[in-house]
Formats: structure tokens, sequence, C-alpha cells
């Protein structure tokens, strides 16, 4: 239960206190300002507490938007103010400075003004304080009779409800998501919300249809092939439904954050998986272009990461190619055009369900390989030509956070701390160097060639040497990129060249495991808790060091048993990942930790 502080007497016939019980907070008057310093010492610290004048007139929306989103310590609109329990000392401290207590005064002005005095003073403490856009929304104190019935007749002239129905639907999206999705998943959204509905619950829902549709696709039939286009789409449905649902009620979390960004990765996997299953009951093996689709689609992904997080928080951040960019959202055509280019999840996800429906898994999985790879072409030609004019100075937290998407495991690291005199060159054609000499090696010598090994111990030299220095320079958040193709890439033509039966899809279960991790990492360093621990990237081996033990398992085992290595090494990396990975989101959800929610690109 949350605390709502009322300033002042009552206005006769404001529906103010029944809105505020409706937000869910238990409601409180205090006819002085003394009186409003003793109510606030009586909530629990546990408490969310708010200070709302009395006067206020506004609509619901906008006091929820104000008081109940849990991603702000502090927030406010025009006449409330709130803190969670984190901002409650600066909120205690603001308002003893402004009523004056704090001084052994008394009530330094009329107990109505409060609210908005203590956020003026909170920010003038230090405290970050959120303001939110409200649009059309009305959040007003009046001070008179004509102006408070002029207010009355503003909120009548607006429908908060459709206002909270539209900004329920993320501001950026695909063209496929907005326009054949989004009209009809909002009303979905807010079923959910009337029924007690939890975002998490319907990220869930959605994780089990996709599943779903993976076993249909499993069956290599036509109807099993109709039915999971069919299932991966209203997968997709429910998956846009869990961010509305959590933007309609502001039902936003750590956990749930974590589990939508997780849950899509798996889903798409899974189904590719599934996909693979179905082709061999028909006799055609495309485990190849499933694992090739997924190295595919996770390298896009990291190239998104590592660019974003190298210009987080650059300065002087400014190019040209960033500045035509901008000039080309002026012409509306444009900007959907590259939004569909880039093939978000939403054209991915449907052009993945009607391929499934009506052709084969193969042309389904050529199909999406050739389409993702022009996207990654033009994201990534894009993302080079930028950095190469802008002129930015990256900071040493942007550093930090490629240096821990790069996955430097014990020995590169030792290799890195010999400071050798390869250091002259970039890091990014290091790290380049080092993975196109594994996988080129893999690629064109026979299956057990000890060639394969001197390649890896090569790339660990590299990879020691192009993370020896901060990773600050412009084209440097290409490593951790690099290193996943690397990685990834000798996985799948090592299990290629072992041409037995069971090679791959335990290469795609290793990778999947490792790409988990991968990820994990990368929504650690979103939510501003850091990379995963040390030990966990040592047990594991780093990427360096299990593209070595594979060179070596495929040099020194027979296809079979190289299969039962790759298979145990895919099942003991998933267990360590996944209990640390479980473990410290649950415990993070459960100790409070900041609530967020990513907006982000569509993936």
């Amino acid at each position: 239960m949350s605390t709502a502080i009322l300033t002042g007497q009552p206005v006769p016939g404001s529906p103010l206190e029944g809105d505020l019980r409706s937000l869910g907070f238990d409601v409180r008057v205090a006819s002085d300002a003394a009186d409003t310093e003793t109510l606030l010492r009586a909530v629990p610290e546990g408490q969310r507490v708010a200070i709302v004048d009395a006067r206020f007139v506004g609509h619901v929306h906008a006091l929820r938007l104000g008081l109940t989103d849990p991603r702000f310590a502090a927030s406010a609109v025009p006449g409330a103010v709130t803190a969670q329990p984190e901002a409650r000392p600066d909120l205690t401290r603001a308002l003893r400075a402004t009523t004056g207590s704090g001084n052994g005064g008394g009530s330094a002005l009329t107990v109505e003004a409060i609210a908005d005095h203590v956020a003026e003073a909170i920010e003038a403490d230090g405290r970050a304080l959120h303001r939110p856009d409200l649009g059309t929304l009305v959040a007003t104190v009046p001070s008179d009779p004509q102006t408070r019935n002029e207010a009355r007749q503003a909120v009548a002239a607006v429908d908060d409800e459709a206002v909270r129905l539209r900004t329920a639907v993320k501001s950026r999206d695909g063209f496929f998501t907005t326009y054949c999705i989004s009209p009809y998943s909002r009303y979905i959204a807010r079923w959910c919300a009337r029924r007690g509905l939890t975002p998490n619950q319907v990220t869930t829902a959605s994780l089990l249809v996709a599943l779903i549709a993976a076993g249909c696709a499993a069956t290599g039939t036509r109807p099993g092939f109709v039915a999971a286009g069919l299932l991966l789409l209203f997968s997709f449905v429910l998956d846009c439904t869990d961010g509305q649902l959590a933007r309609y009620s502001l039902q936003y979390s750590t956990l749930g954050a974590w589990l939508d960004a997780t849950f899509d990765r798996a889903k798409e996997y899974a189904y590719y998986a599934g996909l693979a299953l179905g082709a061999a009951r028909g006799g055609d093996d495309v485990w190849a272009l499933a694992l090739g689709a997924m190295v595919l689609q996770t390298c896009r992904h990291v190239v998104d990461f590592s660019f974003n997080e190298a210009n987080h928080d650059a300065t002087a951040n400014t190019s040209p190619t960033a500045a035509l960019s901008d000039k080309l959202d002026s012409v509306g055509w444009t900007v959907w055009l590259r939004r569909m280019i880039v093939l978000p999840i939403g054209e991915r996800w449907a052009l993945i369900a009607v391929l499934t429906a009506v052709t084969t898994p193969r042309i389904t999985l050529v199909v999406l390989l050739i389409g993702c790879a022009l996207a990654a072409c033009y994201t990534t030609a894009g993302r080079v030509l930028r950095s190469l004019t802008r002129k930015a100075t990256r900071t040493d937290r942007a550093a930090q956070a490629l240096a821990d998407l790069a996955d430097t495991g014990p020995l590169a690291s030792a290799f890195a701390a010999l400071k050798l005199g390869g250091l002259s060159l970039p890091a990014p054609v290091l790290a380049f160097a080092g993975g196109a000499v594994v996988a080129c090696v893999a690629g064109f010598t026979s299956y057990g060639s000890p060639w394969v090994v001197v390649a890896a111990v090569i790339y660990v030299i590299t990879s020691g040497l192009a993370v020896a220095r901060p990773l600050k320079g412009a084209l440097d958040w290409l490593v951790p990129p690099f290193f996943r193709a690397a990685e990834y890439g000798t996985i799948l033509l090592l299990a290629a060249k072992a041409d037995v039966n069971g090679a791959l899809p335990a290469a795609f279960g290793l990778v999947s495991a490792v790409a988990y991790h991968h990820y994990d990492t990368v929504y650690r360093i979103r939510g501003d808790a850091g990379a995963p621990p040390h030990w966990l990237v040592r047990a594991i081996g780093g990427h360096e060091g299990r593209t070595l033990a594979v060179a070596l398992a495929a040099a020194l085992l027979t296809d079979t048993d190289f299969t039962v290595a790759l298979t145990a090494l895919a099942v003991a990396v998933a267990l360590v990942v996944l209990v640390e990975s479980i473990r410290y989101w649950v415990t993070a959800h459960k100790r409070g930790a900041p609530a967020v929610h990513d907006e982000g690109e569509p993936a």
C-alpha cells in the first residue's frame, strides 16, 4: 500500500480522493504544514509516499504517470510529488526546508502550496526528479473558482483512457508491428490489465506459444508447418502485448525486462531448431542453416549493443552521417523504409511465419539468412560510416562496457597483461585478423587437422592484444562482434566438418548456451548492474578459451566423440550461466532493484 497526503481542505465535489484510492493510495489529510510532517513520519519507511495539493484538478492517468511509475525514485506533476523509499530522505529534507521547520520556524507558506514547493526543493537538493510528458492530459492547481471550472472543462474534453491506450504502444517500432499488430494488441493489453494479469504472465504465455509453434514445425508435416506459422504470429502478438500492458498499467520491473528480452531470443532460436527437426523428418538436413541463422542474428544484435554502448555517453557526439539521418527522418516514407530494411523482429517473424506455412524449412532459412545478411551489411556499414565521421570522446564507462561485452577469458587476459609490441595495431584489426585466421583454417582444412589448434592459439594471442588497451577508438565497438563471429563461426564450421549425425545439433546447443551468456551480459550492463562476475567468465573459459577447447576436441577426438564433447560442453556452460543468471535476476527483483523497461531499438 502507498500513502498519499492531501495538503489543505478537500474541495467539495472533487474526485481527487477517489482517484488516488483507485491508484492504490491510502489517503490522509493534513490540515497544516506541521500535520503534513507528522503524517509523513508516520508512513512506514518501505512505502511510497505522495504529497498532493487538495486543489488538484486533472486526469487520473496524469496522476498515474506522476505518482505510480516504479522506474523513478522521485517524480512529480503540477500539484503532486512522490518518492519511493530510496528517495524518502530527500522528500523529508525538502518538506522541512519548505515549511521552515528545520530552522525552528513555523509554516513558511500555506499548506495548499506545499507539493510544488517540495518538488522544487528536491530538485534543488540534487535528486533527479522525473516529470512525465503529459501531452494532452491535464494536471493543474487552479487558484480560483473560474480557473477551476476551466480546468474541469479541459479534463472533460480529453479522453484519458484513449490517451492511455495510445501511449501504451511503443513510440518507435517497425512497420509491421505499428500497422498490423499494435492497432488491436493494445486492446488485448487493456483486457489483461482489467483482469489482473501481469506483463510477466503474458511474456511467459508468449514463450509457451512459441515453443508449441516450434513443436508443430518439428512434426515436418504441412498442417504442422501451417499451425507453426500461425502460432508464431500469435506469439508475437503476445510479445507486443506484454510491453503494452507494462506501459498501460505502469507495471515495470527489472525481472520483467530481463524475461522479455531473453524470452524473445529463446523463442526465435527454439523455432529455428523446430524447423531443423521438421526438415530432418522429411529427409533434409538444415541444421547448418539453422545454426547459421542464429549466429548471424546474434552477431547483428551484438553490433547493435556494442555501437550503442560505445556512444551511450560520448561527448561531442556528432557526425554528418547522423545529421543526414535526422534530415531523412522528416521524410515519412524514408523512415519506414529504413526501419523495414533492417528486418526488425516484427518483419522477421512475419517473414518466417509466412514462409514456414507455404514453403519448406530450407527455403525459410535460406531467405532468412539472405535477408538478415543484407540487413547486417546495411546497419553495420552505416554505423562504421558514422563512427569514422563522428567527433566523439569515449568515456571510461563506454570502454568498460565494451571490455565486458568482449567476454575475455583468462588466456587472452594473460597475453593482454604481457603488453606485447603488437599493440600498435588497432584493436578491431587484431580482433578481425585472429578471428579470420581461426575461421578460415576451420573451414578450409579437413576434420581433425592440427592446424585448427594452431589457428586457435593465434586467436587467443590476438584476442589478448586487442583488449590490452582501453577500447576507446572510433571503431573499437567492432571488437565484441568480431569475437562473437569468430567463436560461433568456428563452432559451426568444425561441427559441419565432422559430418556426423548429432554434431550440428550439439553445436546449436553450445552456441545457444554461450549466446544466452552474452545476452545476459548485455542486459546487466543496460540495467547499470555491471557485467557478470569475473569468476563466471573464467569458469566458462571466455570466448577464446571455448574456441581453443572446441579446436582441441576436433583435433584429438573422433567425429562421434567430438559430438559428445560438444554436448557435454553445452550442458556445462548452460548450467553454469543459467544458475548464476537466474540467481542474480531473482535476487535483484526481490531486493527492489530499480524497475527498468527498455524501449530500445526494434530488434
